[in-house]
C-alpha cells in the first residue's frame, strides 16, 4: 500500500511544516502534493495530519508513518549511493568556485552531507571572486561554480538551484523606509554599500541600475553580511541582497527591505558543472543535497528552471 513516494512526501511535510514548503521542497505543485496525500490516506483509510494547523501536526497514524519514512527512506539511499559506487568506481573530484558571498548558509550543510557520503572524492572549495570561474570550470582547473551570472561557454550546463528575489536593505528611519518598492531613481542620491567586487557581477547592477542607466551617488564596500548591514542599521547607506540573506535580520526588526522596482526583480542562482560530468554520480548526488539543503534553509526562495548555455 505504501510507496517510496509516500514516505519522501511525509518526511518533507515534517520538515517544512506546511503544504506550500513540502510541494517546492518536492519540485511538485501543491495541487499534485495535495492528491497524493488523499490518496494514500484513502488507502490507508485514515487521517495522517490534521488539517488547517501551523505548523502542520501528524495523528497518530502520521506519526506512525513518519516513523517508517525515517527508518526505510536511509535504508534506501544507501543502497542506491552504494550501487552508483560500484557501477562508477569510488574515487573523483569536486573542487568547487563560490560566486556568492551570502551561499554558505545554506551550502556548508550540503557539503557536510557529501562529505560524509562520498569520503573518496576529493572535495575543495574557494572563493570565486579572487579570479574568473567559469573560464577556470571550462579549462577543467574546477568541477563545479555556483554562481548566478551564466555566460555562454560551449560545454557547459548550468544546473538552476532556486530563484530568489534581491531586495534592498534600509534602515528602519531611512527616507525611503515608506516606499512599498524602490525606483531605480532613488538610488541616485544614495551610498550603496556592497561586496569588494566587479559591478558587472553583481544583481543590483545586472538587474535594475545598469538598465535604467542610473548609478548610485557613492559606493561603499563590506566584506561581510553582517557588516553591509551594521552600516545600513546605522544610516550609512542601502544595500542590495538576496531576500533570504536578509531573513534573519528582518525577523530581528534590523533593517527593512523593499522590493527592487513595482514589478520586483527575480533571479535564478546556478551550479555551473562541464556536461561530461552530468552523469557522473556523486555529481548528480552533490546537486540533489545542494538543492535539498537549499530549500530546508532558506525563506522565500522558489523552483526555477534549466537554462543550458
Amino acid at each position: 500500500m505504501l510507496e517510496v513516494k509516500h514516505l519522501k512526501t511525509i518526511i518533507a511535510l515534517e520538515k517544512t511544516g506546511s503544504l506550500v514548503e513540502a510541494s517546492e521542497s518536492l519540485y511538485m505543485t501543491q495541487s499534485a502534493l495535495s492528491h497524493q496525500i488523499k490518496d494514500l490516506e484513502e488507502r490507508l483509510n485514515t487521517s495522517l495530519f490534521i488539517r488547517k494547523t501551523r505548523p502542520l501536526r501528524f495523528t497518530v497514524a502520521g506519526e506512525r508513518v513518519l516513523k517508517l519514512a525515517k527508518s526505510v527512506l536511509p535504508m534506501f539511499a544507501n543502497t542506491e549511493r552504494d550501487i552508483s559506487r560500484l557501477l562508477s568506481g569510488n574515487a573523483g573530484r569536486l573542487h568547487m568556485a563560490i560566486e556568492c558571498h551570502s551561499c554558505f548558509q545554506w551550502l556548508m550543510p550540503a557539503i557536510d552531507v557529501f562529505r560524509d557520503q562520498w569520503p573518496e572524492v576529493e572535495l575543495d572549495l574557494a572563493s570565486g571572486f579572487s579570479f574568473a570561474p567559469l573560464p577556470a570550470l571550462k579549462r577543467g582547473d574546477v568541477d563545479l561554480v555556483v554562481t548566478s551570472d551564466p555566460q555562454v561557454l560551449s560545454g557547459v550546463h548550468y544546473e538552476p538551484l532556486f530563484s530568489y528575489q534581491p531586495m534592498l536593505a534600509v534602515s528602519r528611519h531611512h527616507a525611503l523606509a515608506s516606499k512599498s518598492y524602490i525606483d531605480p531613481e532613488d538610488l541616485a542620491t544614495e551610498t550603496l554599500i556592497t561586496y569588494p567586487v566587479e559591478q558587472e557581477r553583481l544583481d543590483i547592477f545586472n538587474l535594475f541600475l545598469d538598465p535604467a542607466g542610473v548609478s548610485p551617488h557613492a559606493i561603499r564596500h563590506a566584506e561581510l553580511t553582517i557588516m553591509m548591514l551594521q552600516l545600513v542599521a546605522s544610516g550609512r547607506g542601502v544595500a542590495a541582497l538576496p531576500n533570504w540573506a536578509l531573513t534573519e535580520y528582518l525577523e530581528k526588526d534590523y533593517i527593512l527591505a523593499k522590493p527592487l522596482g513595482e514589478e520586483s526583480c527575480w533571479t535564478t542562482l546556478y551550479a555551473a558543472i562541464r556536461v561530461e560530468q552530468l552523469d557522473m554520480p556523486y555529481m548528480s548526488e552533490f546537486l540533489k543535497d545542494a538543492k535539498a539543503s537549499s530549500f530546508q534553509q532558506l525563506k522565500g526562495i522558489k523552483i526555477a528552471s534549466i537554462i543550458n548555455a
